[in-house]
Protein backbone atom coordinates (compact mmCIF):
# COMPACT_ATOMS: atom_id res chain seq x y z
CA UNK A 1 0.00 0.00 0.00
CA UNK A 2 0.96 3.72 -0.32
CA UNK A 3 0.91 6.00 2.02
CA UNK A 4 -1.19 9.07 1.31
CA UNK A 5 -0.42 12.43 3.22
CA UNK A 6 -3.81 14.12 3.09
CA UNK A 7 -4.71 17.42 2.77
CA UNK A 8 -7.16 20.06 1.13
CA UNK A 9 -7.43 19.49 -2.14
CA UNK A 10 -9.83 21.09 -5.30
CA UNK A 11 -12.53 17.77 -5.68
CA UNK A 12 -14.59 17.65 -9.44
CA UNK A 13 -14.83 18.96 -12.46
CA UNK A 14 -16.92 21.58 -14.29
CA UNK A 15 -15.08 22.05 -17.44
CA UNK A 16 -16.50 21.06 -21.01
CA UNK A 17 -15.63 17.46 -20.66
CA UNK A 18 -17.76 16.93 -17.44
CA UNK A 19 -20.58 14.44 -18.45
CA UNK A 20 -24.11 16.31 -17.58
CA UNK A 21 -25.80 14.14 -15.11
CA UNK A 22 -23.08 12.47 -13.26
CA UNK A 23 -22.46 14.66 -10.99
CA UNK A 24 -19.37 15.78 -10.95
CA UNK A 25 -18.87 19.48 -10.15
CA UNK A 26 -19.27 21.78 -8.17
CA UNK A 27 -15.84 22.22 -7.48
CA UNK A 28 -15.08 21.87 -4.34
CA UNK A 29 -12.60 21.80 -1.37
CA UNK A 30 -11.87 18.95 0.54
CA UNK A 31 -9.67 18.10 3.14
CA UNK A 32 -8.57 14.52 3.82
CA UNK A 33 -6.80 13.00 6.64
CA UNK A 34 -3.83 10.51 5.91
CA UNK A 35 -4.45 6.86 4.70
CA UNK A 36 -3.06 4.15 2.81
CA UNK A 37 -4.23 2.74 -0.89
CA UNK A 38 -3.40 0.10 -2.44
CA UNK A 39 -1.23 0.69 -5.26
CA UNK A 40 -2.70 -1.14 -7.55
CA UNK A 41 -6.26 -2.98 -8.09
CA UNK A 42 -7.04 -6.18 -6.42
CA UNK A 43 -5.24 -8.85 -8.94
CA UNK A 44 -6.98 -12.58 -9.85
CA UNK A 45 -4.23 -13.75 -7.59
CA UNK A 46 -4.93 -12.00 -4.37
CA UNK A 47 -8.59 -12.88 -4.87
CA UNK A 48 -8.12 -16.34 -5.47
CA UNK A 49 -5.84 -16.53 -1.90
CA UNK A 50 -8.94 -14.79 -0.30
CA UNK A 51 -11.45 -17.79 -1.82
CA UNK A 52 -8.82 -20.21 -0.82
CA UNK A 53 -8.74 -19.01 2.73
CA UNK A 54 -12.83 -18.65 3.34
CA UNK A 55 -14.56 -20.51 0.57
CA UNK A 56 -16.25 -17.11 -0.48
CA UNK A 57 -18.76 -17.48 -3.54
CA UNK A 58 -19.22 -14.50 -5.34
CA UNK A 59 -22.80 -13.22 -6.39
CA UNK A 60 -22.10 -13.74 -9.84
CA UNK A 61 -20.94 -17.61 -9.36
CA UNK A 62 -24.18 -17.72 -6.67
CA UNK A 63 -26.73 -16.77 -9.53
CA UNK A 64 -24.70 -18.21 -12.02
CA UNK A 65 -24.15 -15.56 -14.40
CA UNK A 66 -22.71 -12.20 -15.52
CA UNK A 67 -22.46 -8.85 -17.67
CA UNK A 68 -19.83 -9.90 -20.85
CA UNK A 69 -18.51 -8.03 -23.47
CA UNK A 70 -20.08 -9.25 -26.96
CA UNK A 71 -17.46 -8.31 -28.78
CA UNK A 72 -15.59 -11.80 -26.87
CA UNK A 73 -17.95 -13.86 -27.32
CA UNK A 74 -19.03 -16.19 -30.35
CA UNK A 75 -21.58 -15.64 -32.18
CA UNK A 76 -23.42 -18.35 -30.76
CA UNK A 77 -22.83 -17.20 -27.70
CA UNK A 78 -24.23 -13.33 -28.65
CA UNK A 79 -27.38 -14.82 -29.95
CA UNK A 80 -28.08 -17.04 -26.76
CA UNK A 81 -27.44 -14.29 -24.48
CA UNK A 82 -29.50 -11.75 -23.39
CA UNK A 83 -28.06 -7.78 -23.63
CA UNK A 84 -29.76 -5.45 -21.18
CA UNK A 85 -32.01 -2.45 -22.88
CA UNK A 86 -29.75 0.08 -24.08
CA UNK A 87 -26.59 -1.48 -23.85
CA UNK A 88 -26.35 -4.30 -27.15
CA UNK A 89 -22.91 -4.98 -26.22
CA UNK A 90 -23.57 -6.11 -23.25
CA UNK A 91 -24.50 -9.83 -22.74
CA UNK A 92 -25.57 -11.58 -19.38
CA UNK A 93 -23.59 -14.91 -20.29
CA UNK A 94 -24.44 -18.46 -17.88
CA UNK A 95 -20.98 -18.96 -16.07
CA UNK A 96 -19.72 -15.98 -15.99
CA UNK A 97 -17.70 -14.71 -12.99
CA UNK A 98 -14.44 -13.83 -11.96
CA UNK A 99 -12.38 -17.44 -12.60
CA UNK A 100 -14.27 -17.71 -15.91
CA UNK A 101 -14.19 -14.11 -17.28
CA UNK A 102 -16.26 -14.76 -20.42
CA UNK A 103 -18.17 -18.20 -19.71
CA UNK A 104 -17.39 -21.78 -19.54
CA UNK A 105 -13.71 -22.63 -20.75
CA UNK A 106 -12.36 -19.65 -20.11
CA UNK A 107 -10.05 -18.76 -16.96
CA UNK A 108 -7.73 -16.74 -15.48
CA UNK A 109 -4.85 -18.81 -15.37
CA UNK A 110 -2.80 -16.27 -17.59
CA UNK A 111 -4.42 -13.48 -16.06
CA UNK A 112 -3.24 -13.52 -12.43
CA UNK A 113 -1.49 -10.46 -12.43
CA UNK A 114 -5.19 -8.69 -13.97
CA UNK A 115 -7.48 -7.04 -12.03
CA UNK A 116 -10.05 -9.59 -11.12
CA UNK A 117 -13.54 -8.55 -12.31
CA UNK A 118 -17.34 -9.83 -12.17
CA UNK A 119 -17.39 -8.93 -8.35
CA UNK A 120 -19.71 -6.97 -7.17
CA UNK A 121 -19.70 -3.74 -4.47
CA UNK A 122 -20.45 -6.71 -1.77
CA UNK A 123 -17.81 -9.09 -2.90
CA UNK A 124 -15.34 -6.11 -2.80
CA UNK A 125 -16.32 -5.68 0.91
CA UNK A 126 -15.58 -9.06 1.69
CA UNK A 127 -12.65 -9.06 0.63
CA UNK A 128 -11.56 -5.80 2.13
CA UNK A 129 -12.70 -7.07 5.85
CA UNK A 130 -10.88 -10.36 5.04
CA UNK A 131 -7.78 -8.01 4.40
CA UNK A 132 -7.93 -5.94 7.25
CA UNK A 133 -8.48 -3.00 4.90
CA UNK A 134 -11.83 -0.89 3.64
CA UNK A 135 -13.26 0.42 0.29
CA UNK A 136 -11.69 4.26 0.20
CA UNK A 137 -13.90 7.11 -0.07
CA UNK A 138 -14.74 8.41 -3.06
CA UNK A 139 -12.96 11.89 -1.97
CA UNK A 140 -10.00 9.47 -1.16
CA UNK A 141 -9.81 8.10 -4.61
CA UNK A 142 -9.80 11.07 -6.26
CA UNK A 143 -7.15 12.55 -4.14
CA UNK A 144 -5.28 9.53 -4.95
CA UNK A 145 -6.40 9.72 -8.42
CA UNK A 146 -5.03 13.31 -9.14
CA UNK A 147 -0.98 12.47 -7.67
CA UNK A 148 -0.75 15.60 -6.24
CA UNK A 149 -1.51 17.63 -9.80
CA UNK A 150 -4.54 20.57 -9.13
CA UNK A 151 -7.32 19.99 -11.51
CA UNK A 152 -5.47 17.84 -13.85
CA UNK A 153 -7.41 16.39 -16.28
CA UNK A 154 -5.29 12.55 -15.74
CA UNK A 155 -3.58 11.35 -13.46
CA UNK A 156 -0.27 12.36 -15.08
CA UNK A 157 -1.71 16.03 -16.86
CA UNK A 158 -4.06 16.74 -19.02
CA UNK A 159 -2.86 15.15 -22.42
CA UNK A 160 -4.29 11.95 -23.31
CA UNK A 161 -1.34 10.55 -24.71
CA UNK A 162 2.29 12.62 -24.10
CA UNK A 163 4.93 12.24 -26.56
CA UNK A 164 2.39 9.41 -28.36
CA UNK A 165 2.51 7.40 -25.16
CA UNK A 166 -0.15 5.62 -23.89
CA UNK A 167 -0.80 6.13 -20.11
CA UNK A 168 -3.77 3.93 -19.72
CA UNK A 169 -6.29 1.08 -21.17
CA UNK A 170 -9.12 2.54 -23.04
CA UNK A 171 -11.26 1.70 -25.99
CA UNK A 172 -9.36 3.00 -29.79
CA UNK A 173 -11.12 2.94 -32.70
CA UNK A 174 -15.13 2.94 -33.02
CA UNK A 175 -16.98 1.62 -30.28
CA UNK A 176 -18.09 -1.40 -30.20
CA UNK A 177 -17.19 -2.46 -33.53
CA UNK A 178 -13.31 -1.87 -33.91
CA UNK A 179 -10.51 -1.60 -31.19
CA UNK A 180 -7.22 -1.12 -32.92
CA UNK A 181 -5.73 -2.13 -29.27
CA UNK A 182 -3.02 0.93 -29.41
CA UNK A 183 -2.49 0.45 -25.96
CA UNK A 184 -1.76 -2.95 -26.00
CA UNK A 185 -4.60 -4.34 -24.51
CA UNK A 186 -7.92 -5.63 -26.36
CA UNK A 187 -9.66 -7.10 -22.64
CA UNK A 188 -8.01 -6.14 -19.42
CA UNK A 189 -4.15 -5.29 -18.51
CA UNK A 190 -2.23 -6.08 -15.67
CA UNK A 191 -3.11 -4.42 -12.92
CA UNK A 192 0.52 -2.76 -12.70
CA UNK A 193 0.64 -1.78 -16.71
CA UNK A 194 1.90 1.73 -17.77
CA UNK A 195 3.24 4.25 -15.37
CA UNK A 196 2.21 4.91 -12.26
CA UNK A 197 0.82 8.41 -10.94
CA UNK A 198 3.31 11.07 -9.19
CA UNK A 199 1.95 8.94 -5.70
CA UNK A 200 3.29 5.68 -7.03
CA UNK A 201 -0.42 4.33 -8.19
CA UNK A 202 -0.79 2.39 -11.15
CA UNK A 203 -4.14 2.47 -13.19
CA UNK A 204 -5.86 4.99 -11.71
CA UNK A 205 -7.78 5.46 -14.85
CA UNK A 206 -9.17 2.83 -17.70
CA UNK A 207 -8.26 -0.96 -16.90
CA UNK A 208 -11.20 -1.57 -15.24
CA UNK A 209 -13.73 0.42 -12.97
CA UNK A 210 -13.43 0.82 -8.98
CA UNK A 211 -16.11 0.26 -6.75
CA UNK A 212 -15.42 2.98 -3.57
CA UNK A 213 -17.64 3.08 -0.70
CA UNK A 214 -19.68 5.67 -0.82
CA UNK A 215 -23.37 6.04 -2.27
CA UNK A 216 -24.40 7.81 -5.22
CA UNK A 217 -25.66 11.41 -5.30
CA UNK A 218 -25.54 14.37 -7.86
CA UNK A 219 -26.04 17.13 -5.56
CA UNK A 220 -23.03 18.42 -3.88
CA UNK A 221 -22.35 21.30 -1.63
CA UNK A 222 -19.60 23.83 -2.81
CA UNK A 223 -18.76 24.20 1.29
CA UNK A 224 -15.28 23.09 2.33
CA UNK A 225 -15.80 19.72 3.80
CA UNK A 226 -13.53 17.34 5.78
CA UNK A 227 -13.27 13.26 4.89
CA UNK A 228 -16.69 13.20 3.38
CA UNK A 229 -18.18 9.96 2.81
CA UNK A 230 -21.13 9.89 0.91
CA UNK A 231 -24.61 10.31 1.16
CA UNK A 232 -26.33 7.79 4.07
CA UNK A 233 -28.76 6.58 1.75
CA UNK A 234 -29.50 5.58 -2.00
CA UNK A 235 -29.69 2.08 -3.83
CA UNK A 236 -26.55 2.57 -5.95
CA UNK A 237 -22.45 2.70 -5.03
CA UNK A 238 -19.88 4.90 -7.05
CA UNK A 239 -17.46 3.48 -9.27
CA UNK A 240 -14.54 5.55 -10.45
CA UNK A 241 -12.01 5.67 -13.24
CA UNK A 242 -13.39 4.33 -16.59
CA UNK A 243 -12.19 0.61 -18.04
CA UNK A 244 -10.87 -0.75 -20.85
CA UNK A 245 -13.99 0.04 -23.09
CA UNK A 246 -14.39 3.67 -22.74
CA UNK A 247 -14.61 5.58 -25.40
CA UNK A 248 -14.73 9.44 -26.07
CA UNK A 249 -17.75 8.66 -28.45
CA UNK A 250 -20.20 7.82 -25.46
CA UNK A 251 -17.76 7.18 -22.19
CA UNK A 252 -15.21 9.90 -21.15
CA UNK A 253 -14.96 9.05 -18.33
CA UNK A 254 -11.66 7.85 -17.81
CA UNK A 255 -10.56 11.24 -16.53
CA UNK A 256 -9.61 11.34 -12.61
CA UNK A 257 -13.19 13.66 -11.81
CA UNK A 258 -15.25 11.65 -14.13
CA UNK A 259 -17.83 8.84 -12.18
CA UNK A 260 -20.77 6.49 -12.84
CA UNK A 261 -22.69 4.20 -9.75
CA UNK A 262 -24.82 0.61 -9.99
CA UNK A 263 -26.59 -1.25 -7.61
CA UNK A 264 -23.95 -2.97 -5.01
CA UNK A 265 -25.38 -6.80 -6.29
CA UNK A 266 -23.90 -5.74 -9.63
CA UNK A 267 -21.20 -7.54 -11.62
CA UNK A 268 -19.74 -7.13 -14.96
CA UNK A 269 -16.56 -7.91 -17.35
CA UNK A 270 -15.30 -4.46 -16.58
CA UNK A 271 -15.22 -3.62 -12.94
CA UNK A 272 -12.84 -4.56 -9.73
CA UNK A 273 -11.65 -2.59 -7.12
CA UNK A 274 -8.63 -1.74 -4.78
CA UNK A 275 -8.95 -1.10 -0.89
CA UNK A 276 -7.81 1.65 1.47
CA UNK A 277 -7.26 1.85 4.86
CA UNK A 278 -6.89 4.57 7.58
CA UNK A 279 -2.91 5.67 7.92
Amino acid sequence: MVTLPGGTFRMGNEDEYANPGDGEGPVREVTLSPFRLDEKAVTNARFAAFVKDTGYITAAEQSGWSYVFAGFLTPDQVRAAPAPAGTPWWRGVEGAAWRTPEGPGTGVDDRARHPVIHVTWDDAQAYAAWAGKRLPTEAEWEYAARGGLEQARYPWGDELTPRGRWRCNIWQGEFPVVNTAHDGHLGTAPADAYRANAYGLFNMVGNVWEWVADRFTTVHSATPRSDPRGPAEGDRRVMRGGSYLCHDSYCNRYRVAARTANTPDSSTGNCGFRCAADA
